[in-house]
């Protein structure tokens, strides 16, 4: 009787493993403590661009995304980006960069940008919370993100230039 009772309990313990490493796994997996709370713990510093385009100079205020941290977190769970903010996401050399959009609410247009300054890819009007891999063709150093409807409404164009410090 007393093994039947035991042999009953292990069971029960091993099922209720097994339910919170899956609830475990799944509460990781859709953002953990970051659904939590609105302000994330990750800070960013701010900086000035200049995208240079045939209809003449645009300037955007950014958040500097420069290591994994901040670029693993990014524009995630904002509601809002003003038209003239970004973020510059810095990947320090040239290289294949993938980019998603988990976790991110508002629609934004990608300028995917070479060590010269060179706009080399856009991918425009993103969608909020997908998990679509976006990713330019050809290396690059830079990401910048800006609100959905700025390349359209700025006539930006692969070849235009970005004026920052970082391609300096």
């Amino acid at each position: 009787m007393i093994d039947e009772i035991f042999r009953s309990w292990k069971k029960i313990c091993r099922r209720a493993l097994r339910y919170a490493g899956a609830m475990a796994v799944i509460w990781i997996v859709l953002g953990g403590p970051a659904l939590q709370a609105d302000a994330p713990a990750v800070r960013f510093a701010e900086s000035s661009v200049v995208v240079h385009t045939a209809s003449g100079a645009h300037p955007f205020k950014v958040e500097m995304a420069l290591d994994d941290a901040q670029r693993a977190l990014g524009l995630m769970y904002r509601r809002a980006l003003d038209p003239d903010r970004g973020m510059l996401f810095d990947f320090g050399r040239e290289i294949y960069i993938s980019m998603w959009m988990r976790n991110t609410f508002i629609p934004l247009d990608m300028l995917f940008i070479g060590a010269d300054g060179r706009i080399g890819f856009i991918r425009e009007r993103t969608t909020p919370q997908s998990l679509e891999i976006i990713e330019a063709p050809d290396r690059n150093r830079a990401v910048l993100e800006v609100a959905a409807g700025t390349v359209a409404r700025l006539g930006i164009r692969v070849g235009d230039r970005v004026d920052h410090a970082i391609f300096r």
